[in-house]
């Protein structure tokens, strides 16, 4: 057994018969890469590449969406459905099928039409579009970068430059988002950053509906799902004991993306949301109905009004969405849709739906997790839909929006 002196000695000696030193010469790849991780350069950079995102993002959908899939839906499969289906105006149909007297598939809100429309006709386009330019983004090398860049701001909420990597992957789907946290090194920081994907990162399915039903004010909505981001990090960073390490990661040179790794990663990610998605869009679709049918949802709405029209300032009927938000958040956006209400009062429900309980799939994470994280998380929800829906409803009554 050689000691650790006697070690480095070894290595010394190695290194110098093994390692070649030669004049070291600057690439463009070099100069690209400094550019990018310097804030004075980095941070324009970075604000174009989520800009550049955010455009593919909503043209790729929105082509695909209404220029293919709306047409399909709309004018084809739901009137087939509403001819051939057995049952017309029974509680069966009602559940399948929706509104037989709907002309597109948003008002049906059957398991067969709404459901299968969310999660093909917005969902499918939306999800590919967001996890390619992700893809593509690890493949070259800039997430690291990003994660360096962004360290300074992440510190002051307890985090640091890795959890930008849970956080984008939550724009994507909240699940692979709440495994992801498992690269920060503290229980307090894995806690902070998976009550924060709970409660603020909208997942790629919601982003989808909300640019295909509040395209003119979704920009208000992601704004104060940021700012709440923020805000509650910090909040949560100094009431929670715990250390916040420093970042130590490994920037890679920039690299041509493998498209063989490209396609077999979007494949999986793709895959893997279709198989958590699909089931649970189909069952909210279900189950809301039968509490429609059955009386249900009037009852909570009569019971539940003081607390949505006073304090969030919402109608009484958002408590459907509510609802189905615990199945799933991307519902439940498109079922406010069919709501009557004011700009503001979309822009606070959506924003509701959103910092509400997370969907089941990301409960079932979270669970997994710890079961005391997940009680932890919960109650930090019910404080913040409290207090901030309710800033929200003041913010609009100043502005005299409300």
């Amino acid at each position: 057994m050689i000691s650790v002196d006697e070690r480095w000695d070894l290595i010394d000696k190695i290194s110098k018969k093994t390692v070649k030193f030669g004049k070291y010469k600057h690439t463009l790849k070099d100069a690209i890469g400094e550019l990018t991780v310097k804030p004075l350069t980095g941070i324009p950079i970075a604000i174009a590449v989520l800009y550049g995102l955010w455009s593919f993002f909503g043209s790729f959908a929105g082509f695909f969406t209404d220029g293919f899939f709306v047409e399909l839906f709309d004018e084809h499969f739901l009137p087939w459905m509403q001819s051939v289906f057995p049952g017309k105006g029974g509680w069966f149909y009602y559940i399948f099928v929706g509104d037989p007297l709907a002309d597109n598939c948003f008002e049906a809100f059957g398991v067969l039409t709404s459901g299968l429309f969310v999660a093909i006709g917005v969902v499918l386009p939306a999800i590919v579009a967001f996890y390619l330019i992700l893809t593509l983004l690890e493949d070259i090398g800039y997430m690291p970068r990003l994660a360096v860049l962004i360290d300074t701001i992440l510190h002051k909420i307890g985090l640091h430059g890795y959890a930008i990597v849970p956080t984008i992957l939550g724009f994507g789907c909240n699940v692979p988002a709440v495994t992801a946290t498992r690269i920060l090194e503290t229980r307090k920081q894995r806690f902070i950053m998976m009550t924060l994907l709970a409660i603020f990162i909208p997942c790629g399915a919601q982003l989808g509906i909300m640019e295909e039903v509040i395209p003119d004010t979704m920009g208000f909505v992601i704004l104060y799902l940021l700012f709440g981001y923020f805000v509650f990090g910090f909040i949560l960073n100094k009431i929670i004991p715990g250390r916040s390490p420093e970042i130590l990661i490994d920037v890679p040179p920039y690299q041509r993306p493998m498209m063989r790794n490209v396609r077999r990663k979007l494949q999986m990610r793709v895959m893997g949301f279709f198989k958590v998605a699909i089931p649970f869009v189909l069952l909210g679709c279900a189950v809301v109905n039968i509490l429609y049918k059955g009386g249900v949802m009037d009852w909570l709405a009569d019971v539940l009004s003081p607390l949505l029209s006073g304090w969030f300032g919402v109608p009484k009927e958002t408590v459907g969405p509510l609802i189905a938000a615990f199945l799933r958040k991307d519902l439940a956006v498109a079922q406010l849709s069919a709501i009557s209400m004011t700009s503001y009062q979309m822009i606070t429900s959506v924003v509701l739906v959103s910092i509400y309980f997370p969907c089941v799939a990301t409960f079932a994470m979270i669970l997994k997790e710890g079961w005391k994280d997940l009680l932890g998380s919960v109650a930090v929800l019910a404080v913040v839909v409290f207090l901030y829906g309710g800033l929200i409803h003041l913010i609009g009554i100043l502005l005299g929006v409300a």
